[in-house]
């Protein structure tokens, strides 16, 4: 059984948050393309904004792992 390391943990975090992020843009792709009222939209747009919040989770995480935690 290997050790982890820092570097392979972050990684992997980093790995996992961004394909978070792909996931809910892809949702909001997929709610718009076959949805079609103003309540599709809405979700859609919801997706979106979950998608952001992942990508700025995403360079938090960078920052903190380069050492700054602002």
């Amino acid at each position: 059984m290997s050790v982890p390391t820092r570097g392979e943990t972050f990684s992997e975090l980093l790995h996992h948050i961004r394909m978070a992020e792909e996931k809910a843009a892809m949702m909001a792709h997929l709610v718009r393309a076959e949805g079609s009222g103003i309540k599709d939209n809405a979700i859609a747009n919801g997706w979106l904004k979950i998608s952001e919040l992942f990508r700025q989770m995403a360079t938090k995480v960078t920052s903190l792992a380069q050492g700054r935690l602002n």
